[in-house]
């Protein structure tokens, strides 16, 4: 029986996971035990799909190097881990969206630069492990996201043709390594992004601005 030559891969935290509440939570708590105020969702939403170093940054004003940043940087990340999924859910309609995948036996997976240690225990608190095909991290990797080795990765771990295969994310790496695998490529606007205005100039193949408008941009595209 032949593979099938089309996917649908994922960015994590932005794209398919609302991953931000807890992140949020924990930043606010270690601000807590500092004795400082907590800082609104809003502003710190558009750090988490840079980076526990960008949550630093945003809420501390520390970078690698300064004098506190090593310290809080593992102790914020201790919270993450701690209680990894108390509030990140699906992006609303997303489900819908991996059913739709699913029922048509098109395999869908997961590219992400978030570490394995992480990953893997947050999908699995979803039970998402039981459902996507392919999960690369950057540990499964020699280059991350932007450059292509994972897209190729994952495409070859499914059996699948990169060039009729579609990538979705939110962030400029994301539409740079699907475009240099030569991926279909899907912006998601609704994602953790700083300049929601400047998604245009990713040159991505498509732009949507929710769960739902991905799945009717899917099922126009993907031929059933």
């Amino acid at each position: 029986m032949s593979l099938p030559p089309i996917a649908v891969l994922f960015d994590l935290d932005g794209t398919l996971l609302d991953t931000a509440p807890d992140f949020v939570r924990c930043l606010n708590q270690l601000r807590a035990e500092l004795a400082m105020e907590p800082l609104p969702e809003a502003l710190l939403r558009r750090s988490v799909s840079n980076g526990a170093r960008a949550m630093i940054q945003a809420g501390f004003n520390l970078e690698p190097g300064d004098l506190d940043y090593a310290g809080r940087h593992s102790a914020f990340l201790d919270l993450y881990e701690a209680e990894i999924a108390r509030e990140t859910r699906l992006f609303p309609a997303m489900d819908e969206v991996l059913h739709w995948l699913e029922v048509n036996q098109i395999p869908w997976g997961i590219v992400t630069n978030k570490p394995v240690r992480f990953t893997t225990p947050l999908l699995a608190a979803l039970a998402l492990d039981q459902r996507c095909q392919v999960v690369v991290c950057p540990e499964h990797v020699t280059r991350r996201k932007p450059h292509p080795e994972s897209m190729f990765l994952a495409c070859r771990s499914l059996g699948t043709d990169p060039g009729a295969s579609f990538y979705v994310g939110d962030h400029l790496r994301d539409i740079e390594a699907g475009r240099q695998a030569g991926m279909t490529t899907i912006a998601a606007r609704y994602g953790y992004i700083e300049s929601p205005e400047e998604v245009v100039s990713w040159q991505a193949d498509h732009v949507v601005d929710s769960a739902a408008e991905l799945a009717e941009l899917l099922h126009s595209l993907i031929k059933i």
